[in-house]
């Protein structure tokens, strides 16, 4: 398969070109970005296009790594021309736009996939598989980091503005519903600005809660990542995050092409993304009263 990757910011150079460049199912057949000097140094070597929609036209795919509030319309404009698509998450700038991209991607009849990559590396699924024999009623979740007080993601306007709710948020609440099934209810939402942390409250689908804390100007490191499930089955942790996100990347193209191959729609399909956009959105407008 033939993907071209939109964009060249840190996430581009860490995982989706060395994990698309790399792959043997998969051609990496060119990139666009704004800055055509970020493209070449993203992947050296590999054809650049200096319009987005000569690189859709030459691909059967198209990868993104762009902001969000940008990714909708490119991702409509790849879709339109029946291209599958591997999303960045979020999705979009708000739950309105996620859904009109998700139903462009129904009726084109194309494959997607959101670039939840926590969720494909291999500690996550072992997780996810000795929780799938235990009776829960609560997690809880907690991701910390210093990413926005310095580093190659601290002058992104985008994460900066949304915190860690926009950035990590669709990693950790997907790990939350993967566990307790979809968000029914945000019961309490609360930011502190200066820090960054927010502290969320949900109620899933199958009778569950959640308790999320998450920031990303928490001065620690490394990153913490901790997701616990209990109830009257016991315990089961999630503490290990050392997979590197260009490996978990690898397999969730490997997820991907079987896709397209099948027709199926991947669990962390449009739809996912779409799911995450809506309660982030919730969190938002509590947060903002």
């Amino acid at each position: 398969m033939r993907i071209g990757l939109i964009g060249a910011g840190p996430w581009a150079r860490q995982a989706a070109a060395p994990a698309i460049g790399a792959h043997p199912d998969v051609e990496l057949a060119g990139i666009w970005a704004r800055r055509p000097d970020a493209a070449a140094a993203t992947a050296p070597g590999t054809r650049i296009f200096d319009d987005v929609d000569a690189l859709i036209d030459a691909v059967d795919a198209v990868a993104f790594a762009v902001p969000p509030g940008i990714q909708c319309d490119l991702a409509m404009r790849a879709v339109a021309a029946g291209r599958h698509v591997l999303l960045d998450k979020p999705i979009a700038a708000s739950a309105r736009d996620a859904e009109t991209l998700a139903s462009a991607i129904d009726v084109a009849g194309v494959s997607s996939m959101v670039t939840l990559t926590r969720r494909f590396a291999p500690e996550t699924r072992d997780f996810l598989t000795a929780v799938a024999g235990t009776d829960v009623a609560t997690v809880t979740a907690t991701w910390l980091s210093g990413a926005l007080l310095g580093g190659e993601y601290a002058g992104s306007t985008w994460r900066q503005e949304g915190g860690a709710l926009m950035d990590v948020g669709p990693h950790v609440l997907d790990l939350a519903m993967a566990v307790l099934g979809p968000v029914t209810s945000v019961d309490s939402a609360r930011r502190d600005d200066e820090s960054d942390t927010w502290s969320l409250a949900l109620t899933h689908a199958q009778r569950g809660t959640s308790l999320v804390t998450m920031s990303m100007r928490t001065p620690v490191r490394p990153s913490v990542l901790r997701v616990s499930a209990s109830g009257s089955g016991g315990l089961v942790e999630l503490s290990d995050r050392t997979t590197p996100p260009d490996h978990c990347y690898a397999v969730l193209l490997d997820e991907f092409l079987n896709s397209v191959r099948t027709g199926v729609p991947h669990e962390c399909s449009v739809h996912r993304g779409v799911e995450l956009q809506r309660v982030i959105e919730q969190c938002r407008t509590l947060v903002s009263r």
